[in-house]
């Protein structure tokens, strides 16, 4: 089924120059549901409009500041990526829901879109219906030394040859030596280190089933925006990703579902699991998919029917 045209499409002028680009698709005057895509840096593309019947419902996704249609691209002004945090992103969100004259709306994620979607609704909880989520992640300093450290003992190999690519300081954390390397005043270190991230996030979530290489590693353009962010918001545990568990009475009233797979290696299923545990009336449900997939897509399209209607 071919994603509907964008009803409304722009960019919106935020702080520091950046515009983000967004589009709503479908019923204007329908419930709307707020996509929040992953990445960091991933941009939103345009599969969010498939996830929701047009004729009743909106759905509504911006590119995250510095990616995808929005300017500028983190690559193009490095200056900038200090003031790209978690509490700027909500601010975005924000400022977009108001553009678009939007109450209240259902808010979903997937991988980094999931600890993006947990922190604004923590924040803005009046603003929001209910969350759906998939391959549910908090952005923790656990996690991240999982994917970027511990890992190594499932690649070994791999990792070896990862962590090698970049020049670290002893004692340095090795996501803090890329996050330094893709900020270098030379753009060959900075694509060596962009390239060699690339390789490594093929190779941590090549166990999930169907795995196939992203082509998004294999565009420089793209793979640097994305290693750029990625580092950047990993070297700092998402911004708060440690905060987050323990914030979980600010959206207890909240209804929410986590989709999760169990086969994902990458970001396994604890972190769901104590999401789920610290948010009684969420509900949990594990599939067979690895980081995300299409059991997972399809589990969010029936979780949104069900969450995304009209209420008083």
């Amino acid at each position: 089924m071919p994603s509907p045209v964008p009803a409304r499409s722009g960019r919106l002028r935020v702080d520091d120059g950046n515009e983000l680009y967004y589009e709503a698709v479908g019923n204007p005057a329908g419930p709307a549901v707020l996509w929040l895509h992953g990445g960091p840096g991933s941009g939103a593309g345009d599969a969010h409009g498939r996830r929701i019947d047009p004729l009743v419902q909106q759905s509504i996704a911006f590119d995250q500041r510095g990616c995808g249609r929005s300017r500028p691209l983190a690559t193009e002004r490095l200056d900038l990526l200090d003031r790209n945090t978690t509490a700027a992103q909500i601010e975005d969100i924000e400022a977009l829901r108001r553009h678009l004259g939007v109450e209240r709306w259902t808010v979903t994620g997937a991988s980094w879109g999931a600890t993006l979607a947990l922190a604004y609704a923590q924040a803005h909880p009046d603003h929001v219906t209910g969350v759906a989520l998939f391959a549910v992640t908090n952005t923790s300093t656990a996690e991240v030394e999982w994917i970027t450290e511990a890992m190594g003992r499932v690649f070994p190999e791999e990792w070896e040859r990862f962590a090698g690519a970049v020049d670290r300081a002893p004692g340095e954390r090795v996501v803090d030596a890329y996050a330094r390397a893709t900020r270098d005043p030379s753009p060959d270190v900075r694509a060596r280190a962009a390239e060699a991230w690339g390789r490594w996030e093929d190779v941590h979530v090549s166990l999930g089933p169907g795995w196939r290489p992203d082509p998004r590693w294999q565009d420089p353009p793209v793979r640097d925006v994305l290693a750029t962010l990625v580092t950047h918001y990993w070297s700092h545990s998402g911004f708060g990703g440690d905060e987050i568990l323990g914030r979980m009475d600010r959206i207890a009233h909240l209804p929410g579902v986590l989709i999760h797979g169990r086969h994902d290696v990458s970001s396994p299923l604890v972190t769901a699991w104590r999401v789920h545990r610290a948010w009684p009336g969420s509900e949990l449900v594990v599939l067979g998919d690895g980081h995300g997939g299409s059991d997972s897509v399809r589990e969010l399209e029936r979780t949104i029917a069900r969450l995304a209607v009209d209420r008083p």
